[in-house]
């Protein structure tokens, strides 16, 4: 190829809409006759949000830890191999929640001293309620996460903005301008956005220069977070990780739908994300179901080759034994059968 392939990085907390996203993208893309590839990464076993893209777009699946630290040399080995075999004409690479996207920049640029890629921007994806949330209680590692997230972006979605006032879009809109004064930020509600502006904000602004500037002349108050000119001890990899896990359930009998539905409503406030394929045992079909913050959807899906039922579950610190008790009892299994695994990172 004598062009390098532009790689964008789609970046954000989970349940921010990035999956909305790169759906959007991938049509945008298609719509103008162009062949985009997908690096999609979870922290969980199996890539839920992979059933849903288009079986035309060739996708790379990082699975069981985070793209920015157990599986950086991975990822440069999928971009070559999609570059080499599939020779698309853009790639987007969706890194889980949990990732810091100074890594995940870096290991790009790293790949493209040896494969003909070019990074050309980093998205970020923005919940407006929670940042707001996050942003009040200045504490714990998710929000100082978010921050490197949204100072390292090149362009930012400020999403849901559909679910805060107009007093609060403004607040919100003052915490993005304080930590990161160079990026576009472009309200959407369910990341309904005009693709040229988007991809167009992306391209013109430096990632080099952008987010460094921003971080040397933003003042940030927080835990953990220094005051410019002072030193921090602020680990953005370690608070990337610590506090992040995944617990993955396997089924081996269906569920009820009502009672799943209960006991999704019930998760306590530390489980942040959750996803699914689920059988049903009072209606037919299979469902692949989504949870972000308090919020489910369940959708009918006809899985492509041999996929179990499986839900994987991802938060801070909470009880991955009461929730696989509580799995378990709907399955209508006894407590002490295996069934699950537990994965800290």
């Amino acid at each position: 190829m004598d062009r390098a392939v532009p790689v964008y990085i789609l970046s954000g907390f989970l349940g921010s809409g990035k999956t909305t996203l790169l759906h959007r993208l991938l049509q945008y893309w298609k719509d103008n006759d162009m062949r985009p590839a997908v690096v999609m990464n979870e922290l969980g076993e199996v890539n839920f949000d992979g059933m849903l893209v288009d079986k035309s777009v060739p996708m790379a699946e990082l699975l069981g830890g985070c793209i920015c630290c157990t599986g950086s040399a991975d990822l440069s080995i999928e971009l070559t191999t999609l570059v080499k075999k599939e020779s698309p004409d853009v790639i987007v690479i969706e890194a889980t929640g949990a990732a810091n996207p100074l890594d995940i920049i870096d290991n790009v640029t790293e790949t493209s001293l040896y494969c003909n890629v070019e990074l050309k921007g980093l998205i970020t994806v923005v919940d407006a309620a929670h940042l707001l949330g996050l942003y009040r209680e200045q504490k714990g590692a998710t929000y100082r996460l978010m921050q490197e997230q949204i100072r390292s972006a090149s362009v930012l979605i400020l999403n849901k903005t559909d679910r805060v006032s107009s007093d609060e879009t403004e607040e919100v809109n003052g915490i993005l301008r304080q930590w990161n004064a160079f990026a576009e930020v472009i309200p959407a509600i369910r990341c309904e956005v005009n693709p040229d502006r988007l991809i167009g904000g992306a391209d013109q602004a430096s990632l080099a220069e952008g987010p460094a500037k921003a971080d040397s002349s933003a003042r940030v108050s927080g835990e953990g977070l220094a005051e410019e000119g002072e030193k921090s001890d602020f680990d953005p990899k370690r608070a990337a990780h610590d506090h992040v896990m995944a617990y993955t359930h396997y089924f081996k009998n269906p569920v009820n739908s009502v009672e799943f539905e209960a006991f999704i409503k019930e998760l306590p406030g530390d489980v942040y994300r959750g996803k699914g394929v689920l059988t049903f045992n009072d209606t037919s079909g299979r469902f692949l179901f989504q949870y972000a913050y308090r919020e489910s959807d369940f959708l009918k899906i006809t899985p492509q080759g041999e996929v179990r039922d499986v839900a994987v579950f991802i938060g801070e610190h909470f009880s991955s034994g009461d929730l696989r008790r509580k799995l378990l009892k709907l399955e209508g299994r006894g407590f002490n059968l295996p069934g699950a695994v537990k994965k800290s990172l």
